[in-house]
């Protein structure tokens, strides 16, 4: 069904009001989208950070009349209000983006495809993603790295932990070059869920495990570890996460802005002999091999 969308010009402080006034008056859905382009990388746990100039924006039905609901804003804004009425046409939202997700090369042999499109090259090593309610597709910068990472390493026979496994692309992509057997784990029950749906449809679903992290087993170790996550969890979480990395064992960790990478490698460094940081667009990578 086709739609109208109503934007409307607020503030960090104002946003959180239009938003419910707008929902008030019958938005299907509301969302946020900063007016200058800044991004908001770390919100802490529970928080939403908001930016200076935020546009608000109410979705509705083709059949709303936009004037009542402009009216009713204006006695909020009085003489200030900013807003734009648009038409959204009638689209399948999901096939426009399934269209636009195209297979791609990471490192010299590793694929990643979408599992509704023919792999393009049979003889390489395919991972066939559906990336379903959780993250992780193989486009953003912090995946790139680490999956270029791990076609880069000797994997075979070898126990990897995903913390941090989304979609399972990291882990997959680790057994499909060779891994014994890999352990994901997240916060999130739909991740492990897509995780192991990926897993039984590359054929390798008996040789993952996944846990919240409350769950993993006491003692759980690895030869190689990979956490694509944030640098405050990194951070906060560096005891536990190098706990996970045998000696002698690999570690990667990525979703780290380059502003971030120097501080969070002395972090590491405790327990690792890290390598310098490998920039990708803004984003860093970070590998080390842990210390007897």
């Amino acid at each position: 069904m086709p739609w109208i969308q109503i934007r409307i010009n607020a503030t960090e402080k104002t946003a959180d009001k239009v938003s419910n006034m707008l929902m008030g008056r019958g938005a299907q859905a509301v969302t946020y989208m900063d007016a200058e382009d800044k991004p908001v990388f770390e919100p802490l746990p529970g928080e939403t950070l908001l930016w200076d100039d935020t546009v608000v924006i109410g979705l509705f039905d083709a059949e709303t009349d936009p004037a009542p609901v402009i009216d009713f804003m204006r006695q909020f804004y009085r003489k200030d209000l900013v807003y734009k009425v648009e038409q959204l046409e009638d689209k399948d939202w999901v096939r426009e983006w399934m269209d636009s997700f195209h297979p791609m090369r990471f490192g010299r042999r590793l694929w990643i495809c979408p599992s509704w499109r023919d792999v393009p090259d049979p003889d390489a090593v395919n991972v066939m993603l559906d990336p379903g309610l959780a993250f992780g597709t193989g486009t953003h910068p912090t995946t790139a790295l680490c999956l270029e990472w791990l076609d880069g390493q000797t994997l075979e026979g070898k126990t990897v932990i995903d913390f941090g496994c989304g979609s399972g692309i990291l882990g997959l992509a680790a057994l499909k070059l060779g891994a014994r057997e890999v352990i994901g784990i997240d916060i999130d029950p739909q991740a492990l869920q897509a995780s192991r749906d990926n897993a039984g449809r590359n054929g390798v679903a008996e040789r993952l495990r996944v846990y919240l992290p409350q769950e993993q087993p006491a003692g759980l170790q690895a030869d190689v570890v990979v956490a694509n996550i944030l640098a405050g969890p990194l951070r906060e979480l560096s005891p536990q996460i190098s706990q996970l990395v045998r000696p002698g064992g690999r570690l990667a960790l990525s979703g780290i802005l380059e502003s971030q990478a120097e501080a969070l490698n002395e972090v590491y460094g405790r327990w690792f002999d890290m390598q310098p940081p490998v920039i990708r667009e803004e984003w860093a990578r970070l590998d080390g091999i842990r210390r007897n």
